[in-house]
């Protein structure tokens, strides 16, 4: 190499530090990402704490809709992560958004989840509406329901297959646990809902539907250039920041692993193995003339 140039990784790193270096705010995925089940990763609470002294605003994403704000924020605090509730945007206020912006003439629901996605969408104005087939909704909203009985998995199938319009929550198909079971989540019984009606969703929300940042853009003023998004899966988060221009950071402790992540498309723009590295890297962007 001639003195005087930078091999090709030098300069992938700085642009990624100049990427970095114009970061405002930054998405947080949950497991895999700042936790794995009910253990912390070590870096996890130093990095937030980083954040913090740069000034860089955050928002923890999850596709999990079944609790209330403040339940999901008592389970953060009960791993020693601390949020408020603005901090805070899952699949249900994404759902919420999606149906407030691009259907608007939709306020009566007939949905299938946990009593706490039903309070969330009731403090959003929604109205939800019986089992009683006299008792027609304007769409149907199915989510990830541990309360699911097979009675309103039928009547759901019969709204939707009478016409009424259908959204989903999120996509996943299971919701991942360290209990000795399986937790089906909002993609496979809407699944079951597809196949009993041949009919599919109308839209699905949550990662990796770019419109889930696209509402954090939209809450917090900023433009794509500002906001990471900060997760372990390339389908969801990778898939997700890529598509809205956002910065993709990858984070190796969770699912995905360092050769997947080298032959990933569409390629993350950062792959970092732990948040640690990655508050280094944010340092570095902070101070650095690039």
């Amino acid at each position: 190499m001639l003195q005087g140039q930078r091999s090709e990784s030098e300069c992938v790193a700085s642009v990624s530090l100049q990427r970095l270096r114009g970061i405002r705010h930054i998405a947080l995925d949950l497991d895999g990402t700042l936790y794995r089940g009910q253990t912390v990763f070590r870096e996890t609470i130093p990095f937030l704490a980083l954040l913090d002294r740069l000034r860089i605003g955050r928002t923890f994403l999850t596709n999990n809709p079944s609790k209330r704000p403040e339940e999901q924020l008592e389970h953060l605090r009960q791993l020693g992560i601390e949020a408020r509730e603005d901090e805070l945007y899952t699949s249900a206020h994404a759902t919420i958004e999606l149906l407030r912006v691009r259907f608007p003439m939709i306020r009566r629901v007939f949905l299938l989840g946990t009593p706490g996605l039903a309070e969330t969408f009731a403090r959003a104005g929604f109205e939800m509406t019986s089992d009683d087939a006299a008792d027609q909704p304007d769409a149907v909203v199915v989510g990830f329901d541990l309360t699911l009985t097979h009675q309103r998995l039928c009547r759901a199938a019969w709204w939707i297959d009478k016409g009424i319009p259908w959204f989903a929550t999120n996509p996943d198909l299971v919701c991942p646990t360290d209990q000795p079971t399986v937790l089906v989540d909002c993609g496979a019984i809407c699944a079951a809902l597809t196949a009993a009606t041949g009919r599919s969703p109308l839209a699905v929300a949550g990662k990796p539907d770019p419109a889930m940042l696209r509402g954090i853009l939209h809450r917090r003023g900023l433009e794509p250039r500002q906001l990471a998004m900060i997760g372990d899966r390339l389908y969801t988060d990778i898939a997700m920041a890529r598509a809205t221009g956002a910065l993709a950071v990858l984070v190796l402790t969770g699912e995905t692993k360092a050769d997947q992540a080298a032959r990933a498309q569409p390629a993350p723009d950062i792959v970092v193995p732990t948040l640690g590295e990655l508050g280094s890297l944010l340092i570095r962007a902070k101070q650095c003339d690039c």
